[in-house]
């Protein structure tokens, strides 16, 4: 069996981030292969939005048994396992003979392709607490976050120059090289000692126990909403660049790079907020920059026939810096709620991000897509809908605090 090196604390996060760009190459890649794919199986609109949602339902789902896995069996073995099936995947993506065998194995990717992303957050939590953690999370974010910047543009030469089907052998390529780069590098940090037996009521009742926890649940909601308040546009990134641009497809880079340089710049400045400004003034700047630049693009949408793109892409990148501030705050403050089971937490934050962008990507986004003005409608509610969530979160941990100054 191979022994893993013990890597360095920046080539920790290098590695947790790298692992976790299995998802969003799975997804943001091949977006330009679209109009390729539509043609060779003579697909609609409807149609080929289901390689999105057929790959996000596993996923969720899956988000939700890969943390007590890891729980039970060890951080290391579910990512080794999770990366070789990927791979595999992806193999059968790239040689699907017919629409229905790409879902299929889609599918497959879907439940193989979070384990990184999911025990990712375990491992940071298992060896850091506090400020040292919320760091870690923030370069993790901040290096994650290039891939989905890039996996387009590399998708759309792809493409261009060999074919949709290439665009699958890249990823499986990718598969193949992170399970090296696991099976080398990442170390276990969840021991024998500390783990959990694994047993399906187990998992049921620790998954029950996170989400029927009414603060953990509301935070989940409002993070993956805020979320959603962004990747609305990402999820309909081939009309928005193909269309309503007017753009090719080699330059899907025009719509990520803001989002993602967001992201990056959130990232940074989560980290250099770390103990230096009070976790609720961190919220509070994180949802206002997101809800602010969202309210603008709406009103522009609506008063203007048309807004310039430099300007729809300054708003964007403006609300994921929102995004990105908040997500590490968020997801510590939730995995502190449950520190013995900090894998199952991770899971059910996993599952509550996914299934929401999987019904933002499988139902609102066909429906809206064919607007700006109606895509900026739906990430507008996503954005009131997560401050509503945040608000209630708050008001139930007021409530519990006052429960246990009068408990006896």
């Amino acid at each position: 069996m191979i022994k893993p090196v013990a890597p360095s604390r920046l080539a920790l996060a290098v590695l947790l981030a790298v692992l976790s760009m299995v998802s969003p190459f799975s997804i943001d890649t091949f977006f330009p292969s679209f109009p390729a794919i539509s043609r060779q199986f003579h697909l609609d609109s409807f149609q080929i939005q289901e390689t999105i949602t057929v790959y996000l339902l596993p996923y969720a789902f899956m988000s939700l048994v890969h943390g007590p896995l890891s729980d039970a069996l060890g951080r290391r073995p579910i990512v080794l396992w999770g990366l070789g099936l990927y791979t595999l995947a992806s193999i059968g993506c790239t040689l699907a003979p017919n629409f229905g065998t790409l879902l299929a194995f889609r599918a497959i990717q879907g439940m193989t392709g979070g384990t990184g992303m999911t025990v990712s957050r375990a491992v940071v939590r298992d060896l850091y607490d506090g400020v040292q953690a919320q760091k870690l999370l923030s370069v993790i974010t901040m290096i994650f976050g290039f891939a989905p910047a890039i996996a387009p543009v590399m998708g759309g030469w792809i493409d261009v120059e060999i074919g949709w089907r290439a665009v699958f052998g890249f990823l499986a390529l990718i598969g193949v090289v992170l399970l090296l780069a696991a099976a080398l590098r990442l170390p276990e940090t969840h021991p024998p000692a500390s783990r959990r037996p694994f047993e399906l009521r187990g998992l049921l009742r620790s998954s029950w126990s996170v989400l029927k926890h009414r603060e953990c649940l509301l935070l989940s909601l409002a993070s993956g909403l805020n979320f959603a308040a962004v990747v609305a546009f990402v999820g309909a990134a081939p009309e928005v660049v193909l269309v309503h641009w007017k753009l090719s497809e080699t330059q899907f880079g025009w719509l990520f790079f803001p989002v993602i340089g967001g992201f990056v710049v959130g990232a940074i400045l989560s980290g250099r907020l770390a103990g230096r400004a009070s976790l609720a003034r961190q919220t509070r700047i994180g949802f206002g920059l997101t809800f602010g630049a969202v309210l603008l693009r709406f009103a522009l949408h609506a008063t203007f026939a048309s807004v310039p793109i430099p300007v729809q892409q300054l708003l964007l990148f403006v609300s994921a810096i929102g995004v990105q501030i908040i997500t590490p705050v968020l997801s510590l403050r939730m995995l502190d709620m449950f520190p013995t089971t900090r894998g199952a937490a991770a899971s059910v934050q996993s599952f509550i991000s996914v299934a929401l962008s999987a019904l933002a990507f499988g139902v609102a986004i066909p429906l809206l897509q064919d607007s700006l003005l109606w895509l900026s409608a739906g990430s507008l509610a996503a954005a009131v809908l997560a401050l509503v969530c945040a608000w209630g979160a708050e008001s139930a941990a007021a409530a519990d605090r006052a429960r246990c100054v009068v408990a006896p």
